[in-house]
């Protein structure tokens, strides 16, 4: 695979450094984290088979050196402990990380400040100047800062919180409500549910769980946040439960951490291992073990941006090794994205990762050492990592490989986006193909063009149903694929479910409680245009594009 027009563009204005190509880029990251190995991972590199997440390909080999993308900080209860994390925050974002905070600790608004006549703000206000803070700072002089907030469905304050992206602001911060098992129990009975102040565990109010899903339903329909966190579920799934409960994930809600953890990304390219129409699992196979053993090796050469991060890094050393174009993979081998036979053949995909990604951790772990809390954990035996693996989003690195994001379906088959000034058009090569190979192919570019999709083209059902689009595929369906996937991840899955324009608040609610009831560890929803800065449209009205060019 070759890097395309927009892969070039997105690697010029944010990763290559003063005259660097891009080949020299992955020779560059490939060198300083390889030791032995650095040439097969050079090559999986340049051959768009793997990538890392954006740090380590920005910072390798750099005097910054910070290689991890996903880290969550603890907040106190104080202003010294609150504002020690935001220094903290501060130091992630610039050398390009990724921030996530649970601010349940926070004692409620109208509580008591031992010591001063006052009365406490409660978590809302130190949240906006969480946001205000990013908006001055940019990654490595390069974008700015994502933040993930999170506070428990048992605070006082949850129906603000929940209210809160509702108001406008908070442009740095997605949020998830935080479950617990008891809610989902009063919900199931719609009896009461008690909200605590974390301070002294004292039961402020009482109110109906339904009060509760009904306003997180329709805060998300209006602008698609906050979203969902089973934490429970997430706990269950710990892997280190002696060193303490998880609260927070990293900004895009796939890497449940503990205080202080970091975690480093790295994404197999299931596009790539496609041969005549079928997973080459051989070759699939040699990118796991190499994937796993490179984000390994990220650890010990990685610059922590504070002691406490290396510290608790260390003591876990979690990976998350995931995929991306899973859509174009499904397409190439003509399985419908939504399909039975698509479900089968994810989950057959991801359990020969997960199978073959502990197998690696395991082999590393007897040759150089299991991560030193594994007493601790839930392993017996040797284990290199506390986690294996996870599917991010990969939203710049799919640009990069040319491929669908993560496993999300294709949003939109054409598109236009604007990268440091560049207008770029795109034409997915797939639909290209196809329409080359029709009579009438040219009659029909316009309307795909438009519209994003080959809904409206007089073809039949069945390339209807391959080339469906994000927004045509059923919101359950949606939820189905991040479960199957989830049963063979050990962190969790970033996925958005894409809701129709004009969908309700009521349609939102059952997409929550239906990622509860499959086992996801949490659940994000978007209605399509419920937001003015939405990223993404559907089509490109003003493309042109030689149907016919190479």
């Amino acid at each position: 695979m070759e890097l395309g027009e927009t892969a070039r563009i997105l690697l010029s204005s944010r990763y290559l450094l003063p005259g660097e190509t891009p080949e020299g880029m992955f020779l560059r990251v490939a060198e300083s984290i390889g030791r032995s190995k650095w040439e097969k991972f050079y090559q999986s590199m340049k051959n768009l088979q793997f990538l890392p997440n954006s740090p380590t390909l920005m910072n390798a080999g750099t005097p910054s050196g910070q290689l991890s993308a996903c880290f969550v900080l603890p907040v106190g209860d104080s202003i010294d402990r609150i504002f020690a994390t935001l220094s903290h925050m501060a130091l992630i974002h610039k050398s390009g990380g990724g921030t996530g905070f649970s601010f349940s600790q926070i004692r409620p608004a109208g509580d008591l400040v031992g010591g001063t006549a006052g009365v406490a703000s409660g978590p809302i206000p130190f949240i906006r100047v969480f946001d205000e803070a990013t908006n001055a700072l940019k990654q490595g002089g390069k974008r700015r800062g994502a933040n993930m907030g999170v506070l428990a469905s048992s605070h006082p304050d949850i129906m603000d919180f929940i209210r809160l992206k509702t108001e406008g602001g908070l442009a740095n911060f997605n949020l998830s409500v935080g479950f617990d098992e008891e809610f989902f129990e009063k919900l199931e009975r719609r009896s009461d549910y008690s909200l605590k102040n974390p301070r002294d565990g004292e039961v402020w109010n009482t109110i109906n769980a339904v009060d509760i899903i009904e306003s997180l339903s329709r805060a998300a329909w209006q602008c698609g946040d906050p979203g969902t966190l089973f934490l429970d579920a997430i706990n269950k799934a710990n892997t280190v439960p002696g060193l303490g409960d998880i609260a927070a994930t990293n900004p895009c809600g796939e890497q449940p951490l503990l205080p202080y953890e970091s975690c480093n990304l790295g994404s197999i390219n299931l596009a790539a291992c496609i041969q005549h129409g079928e997973i080459d699992y051989d070759l699939l196979g040699s990118l796991v073990s190499l994937g796993v053993e490179f984000l390994d090796q990220v650890i010990d050469v990685n610059r922590f941006p504070i002691p406490e991060i290396r510290e608790r890094t260390l003591q876990t050393r979690k990976i998350g090794l995931g995929v991306m174009g899973l859509a174009d993979a499904l397409l190439m081998m003509e399985i419908p994205y939504q399909s039975r036979e698509a479900l089968e053949n994810t989950a057959e995909i991801m359990s020969f990762i997960q199978r073959e990604g502990h197998a690696i951790s395991e082999e590393l772990g007897g040759k150089m050492g299991s991560f030193p809390a594994i007493d601790r954990s839930v392993y017996q035996g040797e284990m290199r990592n506390a986690t294996v693996t996870t599917v991010a989003p990969t939203g710049s690195l799919h640009l990069i490989a040319g491929v669908s994001s993560g496993i999300e379906p294709v949003f939109s088959y054409s598109f236009e986006r604007i990268i440091n000034g560049h207008h770029i058009r795109f034409l997915h090569p797939i639909v290209k193909d196809y329409l080359k190979s029709l009579p009438a192919g040219s009659a029909l570019l316009h309307d795909v063009q438009r519209s994003g999709g080959l809904a409206n083209l007089p073809v039949s059902r069945e390339i209807r149903d391959l080339f469906m689009t994000a927004s045509e595929i059923d919101p359950r369906f949606h939820v189905q694929m991040q479960a199957t996937v989830q049963r063979f991840v050990d962190n969790a899955v970033s996925k958005t479910v894409n809701l129709p324009e004009d969908a309700n608040p009521e349609d939102v609610c059952e997409i929550f409680l239906l990622a509860r009831k499959l086992g996801c560890k949490g659940i994000t929803i978007y209605r399509y245009n419920s937001r003015s800065d939405q990223l993404l449209s559907r089509g490109c009205e003003t493309c042109r594009v030689d149907l016919f060019s190479e």
